[in-house]
């Protein structure tokens, strides 16, 4: 039997047009320090550049509600 756990990292997005800068989560199957800094496809779609020193869910209240929800 194997055991698989989902691992989440916050991703922040650029602000576009009239779209603010949120962050979101980015589900990883490979080590989070290969992604570090990366742009990544977010749970909700967006792409987003990662950063592997906040932790998902980031205590923010700017934070994507559809990876919100998609993460738990």
């Amino acid at each position: 039997m194997m055991l698989q756990t989902t691992l989440f990292v916050a991703a922040r997005s650029r602000a576009h047009g009239p779209t603010a800068a949120l962050w979101h989560a980015v589900e990883v199957h490979r080590p989070p320090a290969e992604v570090d800094g990366a742009c990544e496809l977010t749970l909700c779609g967006s792409l987003a550049r990662v950063s592997t020193e906040d932790s998902w869910p980031v205590a923010a209240r700017d934070v994507c509600p559809a990876c919100a929800v998609l993460s738990r």
